[in-house]
């Protein structure tokens, strides 16, 4: 288990439970879309990509480097609010997804 203290360790826990919460809600893919789906400039690929497609295939794997290498954290994030208008009016909440995501929002953003 990761020591409190460890910023690192604190967001890879964070991740699992990212990914975890994802496979609960059956949003996690064994495929990733096609190449061309993350080609978008838009923030979120929100042109091409669902919500947790991005969250899944760019912003964990992406996190996932960046902990295993050792690279420094980024300094900001705000997915959580992102996440809060991609449930709003579904069936499902994801209400645990989303404190996953305040969570790592605040780690990275030294909250």
């Amino acid at each position: 288990m990761n020591e409190p203290g460890n910023p690192v360790g604190q967001v890879a826990d964070s991740l699992l439970n990212i990914e975890m919460e994802l496979r609960q809600l059956g949003l996690w893919q064994s495929e990733p879309p096609p190449d061309e789906a993350f080609l978008s400039t838009k923030p979120f690929c929100i042109d091409t990509l669902e919500f947790h497609q991005w969250l899944q295939f760019v912003f964990v794997a992406r996190m996932k480097v960046i902990v295993e290498n050792d690279h420094p954290l980024p300094s900001i994030s705000g997915i959580a609010p992102m996440a809060e208008e991609h449930f709003r009016g579904r069936p499902e909440t994801g209400s645990v997804l989303i404190r996953e995501l305040e969570e790592i929002d605040r780690l990275l953003s030294g909250g």
